[in-house]
């Protein structure tokens, strides 16, 4: 290391960068004095230690050894002063793994080692580790070659990029032997025995399903496959952007990653960033000192530092007016959140996830959000479906809800049909509200004619509105809730009007009056 920080940490910014859940984002950093002593201080909340004892900020002599996380580093006076940490401790291949969620579920991507020619040709093996010997038996990993050692070679992982290193037997790399560790360009081949191997990535799709995930239930198959998604997703501490309408329970769903993941032992500290002025922003998120402001008449923590060790959830995060876009970016990317007014930087351990309802990529198009900080949030990105997507689920949301007004709700088979059949612009919200309001004003037992639904800003052709303004039923939610009735049972009007809980001379008589008498 030169003169300036040398910065440790799991963030990619840093100098040396450990793929460890363990490590902060930016765990410690070492600094050479003028004086010629190389000092470390640690940023973290886990620890840093040195030669075994828990440290703040130690003075360091040749041969330190430096405790981050699960890594062991070892500083190297060399000659000129210049100082190197190096040695790391054994770890799993679990960090090398890339999640990306896409239509078919979530892609999982990892490393695997293939024979593109020679003995075995085709074959590809999964790397189960980021560090281990191949070769004859009995390496790590064993392939059939009369020219392969026990040990022939190692490989080696970090962060996505492969490293190969020689043992006991000879590896050249377009026809030059390799002497020492040698990284690897992506689809590059290298010869040891009589097989040319490549490191290639391979993509398993994850059909995920689960039948909750945190306060959120849904039997559907969308949100089985959403609870799958987000429940794979919990324990990864990258950012995940929740995208769907108002009322799909993106809130919900944060809070769910946050407890489901054992490592986010600190708050759920959550921030409505349309409800933040823009002269307010950075004291919001980042505090501020005494002094630092008119009417800063103490040192205050910002919400990054109310999330240290937990989640900050961002809401509406496609609100932030786009010049203050660059002033969170910065934090997501170097960790550093400096308050208003200081000199010095933090380091909270934060996991960031954000919501919105609006389309970001149209708006990266349109220049009303930065593309930088959009790929910096959309990591992991899941939708939330409308209500109308998955009206299977509205019998289980009503009584869930209703379990939550602590009212023992009963719909008619009517009332459900019409529930399921409305098209909830205002989601889980607004069935919430519809249901709460045929309690308060009809009691527990709800049909048809207790529902009252609050119309649509520009529906009003399709709503019918009774003396007192409230919009009663759409001729739309009728006629699809009859004709939906009809076709399940082959236009045995009898069965359908069983199904809808009516008499038959009522079922009649709204069919007549709906244009539908067959």
């Amino acid at each position: 290391m030169g003169q300036g920080r040398f910065l440790v940490g799991r963030a990619d910014h840093c100098d040396l960068a450990l793929p460890d859940e363990r490590v902060s984002r930016v765990h410690c950093y070492l600094e050479r004095l003028r004086g010629g002593e190389v000092v470390v201080v640690d940023q973290s909340r886990h620890g840093t230690l040195v030669d075994g004892e828990p440290v703040d900020r130690a003075v360091l002599q040749h041969g330190a050894r430096i405790g981050v996380g699960s890594f062991e580093l070892e500083l190297v006076l060399q000659d000129g002063g210049e100082a190197a940490p190096t040695a790391q401790a054994a770890r799993d291949g679990s960090h090398e793994q890339l999640l990306c969620a896409d239509a078919q579920g979530l892609g999982v991507t990892r490393l695997a080692l293939q024979v593109s020619e020679g003995p075995g040709a085709g074959r590809t093996i999964p790397l189960p580790a980021v560090d281990l010997s191949v070769g004859c038996s009995p390496s790590d990993l064993v392939f059939e070659d009369a020219g392969l050692l026990s040990h022939h070679f190692r490989l080696l992982v970090n962060r996505g990029r492969v490293i190969v290193q020689p043992e006991a037997g000879a590896v050249s790399v377009d026809l030059e032997r390799v002497r020492g560790m040698l990284p690897l360009l992506p689809g590059e081949g290298f010869c040891a025995g009589a097989c040319e191997f490549r490191v290639v990535p391979i993509t398993d799709h994850e059909t995920l399903e689960a039948d909750s995930f945190g306060t959120m239930i849904g039997s559907s198959s969308p949100m089985r496959r959403v609870f799958g998604l987000l429940r794979r997703m919990a324990p990864h501490p990258v950012p995940v952007l929740l995208q769907g309408e108002s009322g799909t329970g993106k809130e919900l769903a944060a809070r769910g990653l946050h407890d489901t993941c054992s490592e986010r032992r600190g708050q759920f500290v959550a921030v409505n960033c349309a409800a933040i002025s823009g002269n307010l922003f950075e004291s919001e998120l980042f505090g501020h000192e005494k002094g630092a402001f008119t009417g800063a008449a103490a040192r205050r923590d910002g919400a990054f530092h109310a999330a240290d060790g937990g989640t900050l959830f961002l809401d509406e995060i496609g609100e932030i007016p786009l010049g203050l876009q660059a002033k969170l970016l910065r934090a997501l990317e170097s960790g550093e959140v400096r308050r208003v007014g200081a000199n010095m930087p933090t380091f909270p351990d934060v996991r960031v996830v954000a919501a919105t309802n609006r389309d970001l990529s149209q708006d990266v198009a349109n220049g009303l959000f930065r593309e930088d900080l959009y790929f910096r949030l959309a990591v992991l990105t899941v939708y939330l479906p409308a209500l109308r997507e998955h009206p299977e689920d509205v019998p289980v949301l009503c009584a869930a809800l209703g379990r939550a007004m602590s009212v023992p709700l009963e719909i008619s088979p009517m009332a459900m049909a019409l529930l399921q059949a409305h098209p909830w612009p205002g989601n889980v919200r607004e069935l919430r509200n519809v249901l709460t309001r045929a309690y308060v004003l009809h009691g527990p037992e709800v049909d048809e004619r207790a529902l009252s639904f609050t119309p649509a800003v520009q529906d009003d052709d399709l709503a019918l509105i009774g003396e007192d303004g409230v919009y009663e039923m759409s001729r739309q939610n009728e006629l699809a809730v009859f004709r939906n009735a009809l076709a399940k049972h082959g236009g045995n009007r009898t069965a359908a009007a069983r199904e809808l809980g009516l008499p038959r001379t009522t079922f009649l008589y709204k069919l007549r009056r709906l244009g539908l008498e067959i």
